[in-house]
Formats: C-alpha cells, structure tokens, sequence
C-alpha cells in the first residue's frame, strides 16, 4: 500500500471545505510564498511516513462525527504526494466520506493519467490561485504561475467542482487590475466554480520562519484594510460570482 509522508493531522477543522472535517496536511512544497504559514511543510524530508490505511482507521474513528464534511488533504502542496492522495481518496469513496483537495495546483510535477486518477475520486478542488499576473506570481512565490493556469484550464476542462481561494496582501495581491485578471482567468472555469473565498493575509507562521533562520520580507506588511476586502469582494460580485470573505 502507497505511503504518504505527512507533516500534521487536525482531526476536526472548520476552515478546509465545508462542514466539520478530518485534515490531513502532506509534507513537501515547491512553492516558497512570502506569507506561507507552514514554512516547515516545505522540505521533502520532513514529516512521518503513514499508510493509506494507517489515515482510513484514524478517518473511521471520527467517521460520526464528520458526517456533514468529510477529508481535506492539504499542505504542503498534496499534488506533489498525488499517488498517496489518490489512493486515499478512493478508499475514501468506498466507505462514503467525501473528499477535498486543497491545492495550488502546481501540476507540473503529476503525470496527466495520475492527475485525473486523483481527480476522479475528488468531490471538491479548493484552488488556492496566488497572483494572476506572471511576473509579481514569480516575485510572490519563487515559481512561474504557467502550471497553476494550466491547472485552472483543466478544472474547467474537467467540469470539476471547486471553490477559488485568494490570500489578500496589502501591495501584492490587491491591486485591482491584477484581481480584474484573475477574475478573467476563472470566467472560463464559472460553470463548475461555486464561490470564491477571499483570505486575508496574517502574520500567524512568522515565528515558524524565525525558528527555521528565514528571514520573513512581509513582517512589515499589514492585514488587508476592511475597505480593500470589501472592493476586491465587489469586483466580484459585479461580475456574478459568489464571494465569501
């Protein structure tokens, strides 16, 4: 049986999909995002090695209490572990307990048959999209935004039901004209796009980044001014999409 190397489990969270749910975050990310909270999920060395059924007995002990949610596999980035997660999520199917996938679809590193496997036995996609405009996405995250398009490209393709997240940063996300973008990208993916979640940017992992010797560039930057939410929260809205922030 596939091995996932984990980095932490929540056994009932409330912020990853909708309904109480069982959250498993998977180690290793090739993304390096200014304002990532879980810079310790980054190497792909880290975490403990746990089987599918070693997740499936721990998923059937609280299988009561997640009846109106379900799995979120997070991270880390899950596509980078895509064999573990789509196993997991089959077996998930078998014994009726919905799956999610939170990703930012950094698909580059999945080989397209694996890809829609894993696909295939997910129930909703929470598509983490950071930056629409290649050069700040690049400036933003340490690598190029053309599989993350890709990917959207394929949810769309795939009639794939997903929620789009966007992480709010004040002087990296919130220009209009960047959102106005982003906005455009996903008119293709409305069809099976249920809402958008707007996050605002926080500085809860820095002390994570000062353990791990990194040196954290946004420690002068704010949380996002309410008026700033709520003009990014009407582009939206305007355009017919459902936004929850």
């Amino acid at each position: 049986m596939t091995v996932g190397r984990i980095h932490s489990i929540d056994s009932f969270g409330t912020v990853d999909g909708p309904g109480l749910r069982f959250v498993v975050f998977m180690q290793h990310c090739e993304m390096r995002c200014l304002y990532c909270h879980n810079p310790d999920t980054w190497s792909a060395k880290g975490g403990i090695e746990y089987s599918v059924e070693h997740i499936m007995s721990k998923l059937r002990s609280v299988k009561p209490f997640i009846k109106t949610g379900g799995l979120t596999v997070s991270g880390g980035e899950p596509l980078l572990q895509a064999a573990f997660v789509a196993e997991l999520f089959e077996a998930c199917r078998k014994e009726g307990i919905d799956t999610c996938l939170d990703t930012n679809g950094f698909m580059k590193v999945v080989e397209p048959k694996l890809l829609n496997r894993l696909l295939d036995a997910t129930d909703l996609v929470l598509f983490d999209m950071k930056q629409a405009d290649p050069e700040k996405h690049l400036k933003l995250t340490k690598v190029s935004n053309a599989p993350v398009l890709d990917f959207a490209q394929l949810l769309a393709e795939r009639n794939q039901r997903h929620w789009l997240r966007h992480v709010v940063v004040p002087g990296w996300t919130t220009a209009p004209d960047d959102f106005e973008t982003l906005l455009d990208i996903i008119e293709a993916q409305r069809h099976c796009l249920e809402l958008i979640e707007l996050l605002p940017y926080h500085q809860l992992g820095v002390h994570k980044w000062q353990v791990m010797n990194e040196p954290y560039e946004l420690i002068a930057t704010e949380p996002p001014l309410q008026s700033e939410m709520a003009l990014l929260s009407q582009m939206a809205t305007d355009r017919g999409f459902k936004v929850l922030a």
